[in-house]
Order: C-alpha cells, then sequence, then structure tokens
C-alpha cells in the first residue's frame, strides 16, 4: 500500500522543512527582538517604525509576503540571495527570508508581552543607577522577558512549522511540493495527506513538548 512512496524523496522533504524552520526561526528571534526593543524604545521614530511594521506585516497573508521575496526582491529589483541560475538554492534563501520577516512580526509582540510583565520598578532603579536605555533592555528586562514567553514563543515556532509549507509557491522541494506532485501522479489521496500529516505532526508534537517543560523550569516567580 506504501510502495508508491518510495518513488519519492520525503525524507528529504521534510529535511528541507526542518531547514526551512531553523533557519527562518533564528531569523525571526533575532529580528523580532530588535522589534521589540524598538517598540518599548523611548525614540518616538523607532517606536513608530516598529509598531507600522508589526501592524503592517501581520495584516499581510504569508503568501504575498513569500511571493514578494522572489517576484518583488529577485525578478523586479534584482536581489539574487545565491547565483542566479542556481533556483532551488536562491528561493530556498528568500523563503527564510520571507518567512522570517513574517514571523519576527509574532515574535515582537510575544516578546512585548513579556516585557510588560517585567515590574517598572526594576527599569526605573537601573536608569538610576546610571544605566543606558539599551543596557537596561538587554541586562534587566529581555532575560526575564524571554523566560516568561517560552510558552508563547513555542506556539510562534509550531506555527513557523507550519507555516513552511507556503514556500511551495516559490518552488521550494518541501513537503507540501512534494505532497502536490504526488497527488498529480497518484490515486492516493487520503494515504498521501495522512502520511504528510503525521510527518508534520512528528515534527510539531515533540517541539511542544519539550519547550512545554522548558517553560515551566525557567518561568520567572512572581
Amino acid at each position: 500500500m506504501f510502495d508508491f512512496l518510495e518513488q519519492y524523496d520525503l525524507l528529504g522533504a521534510f529535511w528541507v522543512t526542518v531547514k526551512l524552520a531553523v533557519l527562518s526561526g533564528i531569523g525571526a528571534l533575532v529580528w523580532g527582538t530588535v522589534l521589540a526593543g524598538m517598540r518599548v524604545s523611548p525614540v518616538p521614530l523607532m517606536r513608530a517604525f516598529g509598531t507600522a511594521y508589526v501592524n503592517l506585516v501581520r495584516n499581510t497573508p504569508l503568501t504575498i509576503i513569500i511571493l514578494f521575496t522572489s517576484l518583488g526582491l529577485s525578478q523586479t529589483l534584482g536581489i539574487h540571495l545565491g547565483a542566479e541560475n542556481d533556483f532551488d538554492t536562491k528561493n530556498f534563501r528568500l523563503a527564510v527570508l520571507g518567512l522570517g520577516a513574517y514571523t519576527a512580526a509574532f515574535v515582537c509582540e510575544a516578546l512585548r508581552s513579556g516585557i510588560n510583565t517585567v515590574p517598572l520598578g526594576q527599569a526605573e532603579a537601573a536608569r538610576a543607577l546610571g544605566l543606558t536605555f539599551s543596557q537596561v533592555l538587554s541586562h534587566i528586562i529581555l532575560p526575564q522577558a524571554f523566560r516568561s514567553v517560552v510558552a508563547p514563543l513555542t506556539n510562534v515556532l509550531i506555527a513557523l512549522i507550519k507555516n513552511t509549507t507556503v514556500a511551495a509557491a516559490i518552488g521550494v522541494a518541501e513537503a507540501a511540493l512534494v505532497m502536490k506532485e504526488m497527488i498529480e501522479n497518484e490515486a492516493q489521496l487520503l494515504l498521501i495527506s495522512m502520511v504528510i500529516a503525521v510527518g508534520f505532526i512528528i515534527l510539531t508534537l515533540p517541539t511542544g513538548l519539550v519547550f512545554g517543560r522548558v517553560s515551566k523550569r525557567v518561568a520567572v516567580k512572581r
């Protein structure tokens, strides 16, 4: 019943999914942290930029963002993240860029909620000791904020893993693209869907369980 699966590189496709999730997740965490700092910055221009970015990106469909990285950056503006004739590598990097830029908005909001849980008196005491805003943020606020939002960030990561399927829109050979090819070639729609669904469950369920335990261990005691 599963013999036809041998014709397709399912493991390779899910490995591409994992790489997409990991690389774009790292990028989203870095950029989302910067955006969160902007959202709480005392500089009005930075606050305005952070707010505008988050509101714009969160309300834009991910498919549009992924297509923009391919059609807008690559084809229209000529920004190639790799050799122009290396279709697979170029589109993979563009997908990482799009997924990271999109997910960063959700990371930012999760972190901002964590920042709001840190007592204001701690920041005021640090400023009274002569620390700058960036020092207060990096040494006092963000460490506590990260500990309090492990669970929300886990949900963002799980959503990112599932969102990698959108990368198929620009030809990245991840699980969704292979699934589309299998459905077109095989008369096994239900079976194929179940196999792909089980693959994503294997990726997401352990992630939720592991980070759920981490969240309980590092939670800030108030």
